[in-house]
């Protein structure tokens, strides 16, 4: 499996169903089958961080990047996310494609910081958190932190281009180095009714992020 090409990755992610009716204060803006299957696949032939690899999909919504990261071949993916709703939609995903590595957990992202079950268990977390943006300054980096907690290798994370020196900075201070590895247009439908224009273009870094030998 681990060997597949980006066409026909995001030939599979198009068929992965996404949010009926999303939740505003969760942030929640499915990320493409074109940009997920770009960004898993570049992942992987760069840096082979996800064949017969142990994966987190931090906020995984309705399951895109960890459907994905099973095609390219993960040993195992623990899907994360505080919306019942959302695990619902990747439950039925999940099913669909008779995918039988993946396990999903409810969980709200700060009760994985200090549980010692998730200490460094896993090698890879990808994450597509919320950017902190309506009323939840902060969560990004929330997602960070339980990201670093979790993983024993390498982190893949998606932030707006305009807090990239905060992150570099902060990621710093945190003993990790860090590498934009792609930077993307999210452009995002009117999927809430305070959006005034039919759909926005946001700015979006990819972020890989390594700890720095101790």
């Amino acid at each position: 499996m681990a060997h597949v090409k980006l066409k026909k990755l995001e030939s599979i992610l198009q068929e992965v169903e996404t949010f009926n009716n999303p939740k505003v204060q969760l942030e929640q803006y499915p990320t493409t089958p074109h940009l997920s299957a770009s960004v898993l696949h570049t992942i992987e032939s760069r840096w082979n961080d996800i064949n017969e690899k142990t994966i987190v999909d931090l906020g995984c919504g309705c399951g895109v990047l960890s459907i994905g990261a099973v095609v390219l071949g993960c040993n195992y993916c623990l899907s994360i996310d505080i919306d019942s709703d959302a695990l619902e939609v990747c439950d039925t995903n999940i099913k669909d494609m008779e995918i039988d590595n993946v396990d999903l957990l409810q969980m709200d992202v700060l009760k994985v910081i200090d549980n010692e079950k998730f200490h460094k268990k896993f090698d890879t977390v990808i994450t597509n958190p919320p950017f902190g943006t309506k009323n939840n300054s902060g969560i990004d980096m929330d997602f960070l932190k339980a990201a670093m907690w979790m993983s024993n290798s390498a982190i893949y994370s998606f932030h707006k281009t305009s807090t990239r020196k905060y992150i570099l900075s902060k990621m710093g201070e945190w003993g990790y180095s860090s590498e934009v590895i792609a930077q993307l247009r999210f452009n995002i439908p009117q999927t809430y009714k305070f959006h005034k224009q039919k759909s926005v273009d946001i700015e979006v870094d990819v972020f890989r992020f390594t700890p720095n030998p101790s």
